[in-house]
């Protein structure tokens, strides 16, 4: 048995081996290539009579994201107008080797010419709606014996569906300047300006999250932790008022059920080492859930405004 296995091993390995068989030869210096970059960076700046030199009259375009089997591409005249109107579409566009990637040039045996193949990442915004494009792309580029392309297959993350919902006006829930939830916020205000921590932390969650402009990425606080830096913080500092400023919104968005009051205050305090005023302008983002508790906030503020 043992002896049969191995012959069995044998046979797959030879198998395995006789199917390798080269078929061309991979540059990653070519002439093609230069031509393939050049020709990208010509139509980056929309400059149609130059991307024109780079192209075979047969020349056609296709989409590799396009899933329709009919599909003939664009040819020449029609890839170049593209090329034309690029810059009336999309501002500060910008196409660069995608991280340590770089293109091959393919020549296949037996085949005229050869294949160029590309990994870019492509930077813009769109002009009409402000939407900013950015995502990585592959090209395939089959040029001729006068290295001149003859075809162009592009596969590419950058479209964005939100160009197409911009161009029509579209609600995303309600704003709210009165709501059980703006009461609620002001009730924690209120709660923190009379150092009752007690009722203050009372309208959170347990496992609400608190975090500010100032915290490092990704950092925030427990419950438990920020009940500590609050006790730190009234070591050193005396409220006197926490006014609000104009008025809090509550919105309640329909997309992903958010649930959420900004708001925005003047934290007036008083320095308890030596008695000096300070202002502290703050805005809150407080999220809720449907239970009307606070999962989450989120303060920015500049400690700068508490230097002397």
């Amino acid at each position: 048995m043992k002896k049969s296995a191995i012959i069995l091993m044998m046979v797959f390995t030879i198998i395995t081996y006789s199917q390798k068989k080269k078929n061309g030869t991979v540059y990653k210096d070519h002439p093609a290539i230069v031509v393939v970059e050049a020709m990208q960076q010509a139509v980056m700046a929309g400059d149609a009579d130059k991307v024109a030199t780079y192209l075979a009259d047969d020349f056609k375009s296709f989409d590799g994201n396009n899933t329709n089997p009919n599909d003939e591409g664009r040819n020449k005249e029609q890839y170049l107008k593209r090329v034309a109107s690029f810059n009336k579409y999309v501002l500060y566009p910008s196409l660069k080797r995608h991280g340590e990637a770089y293109p091959d040039a393919i020549e296949y045996k037996g085949e005229e010419g050869l294949w160029v193949q590309t990994w870019d990442y492509f930077r813009g915004v769109h002009k009409e709606t402000g939407v900013k494009l950015d995502g990585p792309e592959h090209t395939l580029f089959r040029m001729n014996s006068d290295n001149k392309i003859v075809s162009r297959i592009h596969y590419s993350s950058t479209t964005n569906g939100e160009i197409g919902r911009s161009f029509s006006e579209s609600r995303n829930g309600t704003i709210y300047n009165n709501h059980k939830n703006i009461n609620t916020v002001r009730r924690v205000m209120a709660a923190f300006e009379h150092n009752d921590l007690e009722t203050a932390y009372s309208f959170f969650t347990d496992d609400a999250r608190f975090s500010s402009s100032e915290s490092a990425r990704g950092k925030s606080l427990s419950v438990d932790e920020s009940k500590a830096n609050s006790k730190g913080i009234m070591e050193t500092w005396d409220i006197t008022s926490i006014d609000v400023k104009g008025y809090p919104d509550y919105l309640e968005y329909d997309l992903n059920n958010g649930k959420v009051a900004q708001s925005w205050w003047t934290i007036r305090l008083v320095r308890k080492s030596d008695g000096k005023k300070f202002e502290l302008p703050i805005m809150y983002s407080h999220d809720f859930n449907d239970e009307g508790k606070i999962t989450g906030s989120m303060a920015y503020y500049s400690s700068k405004h508490l230097e002397d």
